[in-house]
């Protein structure tokens, strides 16, 4: 009998595997790609599309509104854009309102030519779908990258977590987030010069990397701050000055972690 209960799932279209986990809530529904090679290859679908760089944000846009919370297996929660001479963004949403846009996946680096050509309409972005991202990951953003996710940034209303990685040849961002944004974290981004925030609801903030010009609109209050800049300074330029904005910012920090750097610079 278990046996023929087994075949009877292995002979069901993907429609009818899709409508099954439809029904159940979502912390169960993703255990069901380990039942089976079957099951696990449902769950790891990628749509695949290809266009130019400026169609970035009406993609992840389109990706998001079809995606379907309650019935998961409806549509790929794995997208894989093409765009600029085989250069290529990965996207995946995951529970608990998770995404991740990874531009790492590119063959070739971008020409520096081809920033001139590039003008970002943040119209472009129109997000209306029932699944709220409330968490952001981005990893491997490029000085034209950091544009389009800016703008991405700014369109998700439900904002909660935004955690940026590994970003070699970024050397500014724009963070805008006025709703909701709780917490943020900067990792490794060593060509990073100027980080701008509009973002006066944080609560967390977490850098890693070389010290940048940073330039807070408001100054929130944190309950948790962590500033590691033992790796030195991104600018040779920076005085103490360049710090003040900061200082102000996390003056009134719960919990304050401060590595080497910060105070060195702090003492010119």
């Amino acid at each position: 009998m278990e046996e023929s209960v087994q075949n009877l799932f292995r002979y069901l279209p993907d429609e009818i595997l899709s409508c099954i986990v439809s029904f159940l809530p979502n912390e169960y529904a993703l255990e069901t790609s380990l039942i089976s090679t079957r099951w696990r290859d449902l769950w790891n679908q990628v749509l695949v599309k290809h266009g130019t760089i400026e169609d970035i944000t009406s993609v992840i846009a389109e990706f998001l509104a079809n995606f379907d919370e309650l019935d998961p297996l409806k549509r790929p929660h794995k997208l894989q854009f093409h765009f600029a001479d085989d250069n290529a963004l990965f996207a995946a949403i995951a529970t608990n309102n998770k995404l991740l846009l990874d531009f790492s996946c590119g063959k070739k680096k971008i020409e520096r030519k081809y920033e001139l050509q590039f003008k970002l309409n943040k119209q472009h972005f129109t997000y209306h779908s029932a699944f709220l991202v409330k968490s952001l990951y981005l990893k491997s953003l490029s000085y034209l990258t950091s544009e389009i996710a800016s703008s991405i940034v700014s369109n998700l209303d439900h904002l909660e977590n935004l955690m940026i990685t590994d970003c070699c040849g970024l050397q500014s961002l724009f963070i805008e987030s006025e709703s909701k944004l709780r917490r943020l974290t900067i990792l490794d981004c060593l060509q990073l010069k100027s980080l701008h925030l509009r973002t006066s609801k944080l609560k967390s903030f977490r850098y890693r990397g070389l010290l940048p010009r940073i330039w807070p609109e408001s100054h929130f209050n944190l309950c948790h701050a962590i500033l590691d800049f033992r790796q030195g300074l991104s600018c040779r330029d920076l005085s103490a000055q360049d710090f003040d904005e900061i200082l102000l910012t996390i003056k009134n920090s719960e919990v304050l972690t401060l590595c080497e750097w910060t105070f060195e610079v702090c003492s010119q």
